[in-house]
Parts: C-alpha cells; structure tokens; sequence
C-alpha cells in the first residue's frame, strides 16, 4: 500500500473471494472502494448483472464523479460571474449499451442539473444554459468522456 499524499487522486479496491472456487456464475464481484484512507463504499456489479442493488455500481460510479466535476465547475464559474447559487440538484444516469465496436459500454451519461440562485437575482434561460454548457467544456471528467453526456437544464 503506497502512503497517501494530498496530492493523490487515488482509491483502494479490496475483494476478496469467499466461495470455495473462482467459477463462472459462482462467486461474488462485492468489493470496496476506499478513499483517503478512511471512507468506504460498497460496490458490487449492477443489478442487472447480479450485484447487490444496496450497494453502488462502477456504472453510477461514474455518473456521480460526471455530476460531482460538472458542479463543481458550474460553482467555480458562476462564482466568478458573480451568480448567487443557493443550491445545486441533480440527477446522473448512466446509460448501458453496445459501443460501435459492439462491447458493453457506459454509451451515455444525462445530467439534469436544477440550480436555485437567491431570492431575487434571475438568470435568463438561455444564459444558465450556456453557463452548463461552459461547465461541461471545462470538467475533467467530461473531458475523459469525450462525446457522451447529454445535460438538460431544468
């Protein structure tokens, strides 16, 4: 295990297998994700795939880490703009299906972001949509993703 540094971008994964063999069908993918040293999650395969639907999925996994970056974004640019953001929702979904070259892929992420300014100041529609959309062209994550998310401003 390396030492963490407040530089590190990094998680641990820990499995272990509990079932006397590792056979197709037969064995648990339940596993957890640890951050900075002391935060875990419980991850398992989509239900779909047989996982435990109480635990997180790699596939939210990454829808969460698109909305996380994406906010993020959006606060830093609306701070500098100067807009009172008084709170941020939104709902992430990963989307399955067959890439072009016919495996399995995260084909699409929607964010559906809804953004509450304090009382009194108003943005125009098309404005707050051209703020998300500048958020989106400047998130790491979305970067890494290239062409599939879909953002539909509430």
């Amino acid at each position: 295990m390396k030492a963490a540094t407040l530089s590190d971008l990094a998680v641990e994964l820990h499995w272990h297998r509990d079932e006397p063999a590792l056979e197709t069908g037969k064995y648990s993918n339940a596993h957890t994700v640890q951050y900075n040293s002391t935060y875990e999650v419980q991850v398992d395969s989509a239900p779909d795939w047989g996982g435990d639907p109480d635990h997180t999925n790699p596939e939210q996994a990454l829808a969460a880490a698109l909305s996380s970056c994406h906010m993020m974004t959006f606060l830093a640019l609306c701070a500098k703009a100067g807009w009172p953001v008084a709170s941020y929702h939104d709902y992430a979904e990963a989307h399955l299906g067959k890439n072009p070259k016919g495996q399995m892929s995260v084909t699409r992420i929607d964010l559906n972001p809804v953004v509450r300014f304090d009382t009194g100041f108003a943005v125009a529609p098309d404005k707050l949509d051209e703020m998300q959309h500048r958020a989106h062209r400047y998130c790491f994550i979305a970067n890494t993703l290239a062409d599939s998310v879909e953002i539909n401003v509430n």
